[in-house]
């Protein structure tokens, strides 16, 4: 268990700060990361890598010559914000463009995506590779549904070293898209790992079992099996990851044991012994293998196996130097310093006028996101057990984390008079930042698009709350991809959509739609429990996810139904007039 902390909620960046001070001669402190403290090349290629935080050396480790340029670093187990990417990646970049690649996790996928839309806009050419080594998460057919673990090393050891020797941009993204291609890896756990703060395990394997196919978030295995002697796993890992190999897969390979948290050197050692002579075996070459701690899972107890099948191009680059705080091979010459500059200045308020009737309806949001947060503290804990069944277990602190911050935003903003287009703005963005994964990328970027659509008007009528509504929603399924079915959220906020269109445009006043609205969601929310998932982490656990209701879709519905009792102790229940709409912040009856 993780002991060592003053607040749990300031763990990561705290555990951050402390890492740059131990490694200063590598590592600056920039918003929303780190980059190197040496200087890049004019010209050169930036790799920027990320992801949450809990896996050291991932990511933060890895940055230094021959290696990463920078990395985005993300709460405990939850992806970097979009913003946070952005950030690191305008002060990781030396001229030649930006590499972005991490695990292949949804949260990840849509932060690191909306900054290289962002960076790509500004003229910094960006491109990505996602790592998909992990072959207990899909079939070898639908390899581009796996999720990262381990094989982030390889991936990102070879692309660094590419940019390190001058390749431009298109060079880097054809190796480290080749190297992810031939790298498999497979985990296996004994016990689960404690997220900072919490009073037990996201997940327990009973006494004397091992789970095959666990992820580095928390999530417990595809399977379980009697605890194996160590000729046994390592003749179960080898054969699997062989029974897997890349179609032009040569006979020479790099092989990784990587421990996860707990499992010590020795046992490690132990264990890639057996490996080593299963490969030989098998008329495999092992080339400069690694044995350690390389990508953790805070104290999780268990360890996985990688194997890169190498070309002539690929071993030149996996063989280069390269020094970074956690990891080091060859030599490298000295590097002059660099400061890297800090944060840029908080952006100016804009200075349109703020119409008054706007101004109401940001105080009305910002009361109802009090209402949001007062929801999600209740049931932090529920979520989060319910989250640990089929995924990581951080839906619940995740929730929380983002929902915090965006009352606190929305709070603060509508103090100073804004409109309910800054308000939900400001709320959004927060949202995206201190909660990372991907509810945070998508509760941001909907509240975001809500407050867009109720812009800042000099009066509002019910068919504003339609459009917040619809544009809410829009942006959830435009964003997240999932479908109906597919055990998201969205098969509760679907039905809130269409329930509270259809009453409103049948004449229901607004407080009467958003309670049938709700009375909706949660009512789908519960009919997710005989679904199996199809999109997130919870997807390679279907079987145990059966029986349980999907955790987003039930944080939707109790969010709803909170939102809609506020509004039934607050508006009239009679259709409000425009002025009415436009007052009614300011005197209770909010529309």
């Amino acid at each position: 268990m993780t002991q060592i902390f003053d607040n749990p909620a300031d763990f990561a960046d705290e555990a951050l700060d402390g890492f740059v001070a131990a490694n200063r001669g590598y590592v600056a402190r920039v918003d929303g990361g780190v980059v190197r403290s040496t200087e890049v090349p004019a010209g050169q290629v930036a790799l920027v890598v990320g992801g949450g935080s809990g896996h050291y050396p991932a990511f933060a480790g890895l940055v230094g010559p021959g290696l990463a340029t920078g990395s985005a670093c993300g709460n405990m187990f939850a992806s970097p914000a979009a913003g946070q990417v952005y950030r690191v990646a305008k002060a990781a970049n030396a001229g030649g463009g930006v590499l972005l690649s991490y695990g292949n996790y949804a949260g990840d996928v849509l932060h690191f995506g909306q900054a290289q839309l962002r960076l790509n806009a500004e003229g910094i050419e960006t491109r990505t590779v996602v790592v998909t080594d992990d072959i207990a998460s899909a079939p070898l057919d639908q390899i581009g549904k796996r999720r990262g673990i381990a094989g982030d090393l390889t991936v990102f050891k070879i692309a660094g070293a590419a940019a390190e020797a001058g390749l431009d941009l298109d060079a880097v993204e054809r190796l480290a898209i080749r190297t992810n291609y031939r790298t498999r890896s497979l985990g296996v756990a004994f016990d689960g790992c404690t997220l900072p703060g919490a009073e037990a395990p996201l997940f327990h394997v009973p006494a004397g079992q091992m789970s095959l196919g666990l992820g580095i978030h928390g999530e417990p295995g595809i399977s379980e099996h009697p605890m194996p002697t160590a000729s046994e796993l390592a003749e179960l890992l080898v054969s699997r990851l062989l029974a897997d190999k890349p179609d032009d897969a040569g006979n020479r390979v790099v092989a990784i044991v990587n421990g996860l948290g707990t499992v010590k050197y020795d046992e490690l050692f132990l264990l890639f012994g057996k490996i080593e002579k299963l490969l030989t075996a098998a008329g495999l070459t092992v080339v400069e293998p690694e044995c350690g701690e390389l990508v953790t899972s805070l104290d999780m107890s268990g360890l996985s196996l990688t194997l890169l099948w190498l070309d002539d191009e690929l071993e030149q680059f996996w063989a280069a130097p390269a020094d970074t705080p956690a990891f080091r091979k060859g030599n490298l010459a000295p590097r002059a310093r660099r400061e890297p500059a800090g944060p840029e200045d908080a952006v100016a308020a804009a200075s349109e006028e703020t119409t008054a009737a706007a101004a109401d309806l940001g105080r009305l949001a910002a009361a109802v996101l009090a209402q949001v947060q007062g929801v999600v503290v209740e049931h932090e804990e529920e979520l989060g057990n319910l989250d640990a069944i089929a995924g990581d277990g951080d839906h619940g602190i995740g929730m929380r984390r983002g929902v915090d911050a965006a009352a606190a935003a929305a709070q603060q903003t509508s103090a100073a008079g804004a409109s309910a287009e800054r308000v939900l703005t400001a709320a959004g963005e927060a949202w995206s930042e201190r909660a990372g994964g991907t509810s945070g990328a998508l509760w941001g970027s909907a509240v975001i698009a809500a407050g867009l659509a109720l812009g800042n008007r000099e009066s509002y009528r019910g068919e504003d709350a339609a459009a917040a509504v619809t544009a809410f929603v829009d942006a959830i399924t435009a964003l997240g991809k999932a479908e109906p079915g597919d055990k998201t959220m969205v098969d509760a906020l679907l039905p809130f959509k269409d329930t509270f269109l259809a009453a409103f445009d049948g004449g229901t006043p607004i407080a009467g739609a958003v309670a049938a609205a709700a009375a909706a969601a949660q009512e789908a929310a519960d009919a997710t429990a005989s679904l199996r998932p199809l999109k997130g982490r919870a997807r390679p656990l279907a079987e145990k996810s059966l029986g349980h209701p999907d955790p987003g879709a039930v944080s939707f519905g109790l969010i709803a139904a909170r939102i809609s009792n506020y509004f039934d102790s607050e508006l009239n229940d009679s259709q409000p007039s425009d002025s009415q709409l436009a007052a009614a912040a300011g005197n209770g009856a909010h529309p």
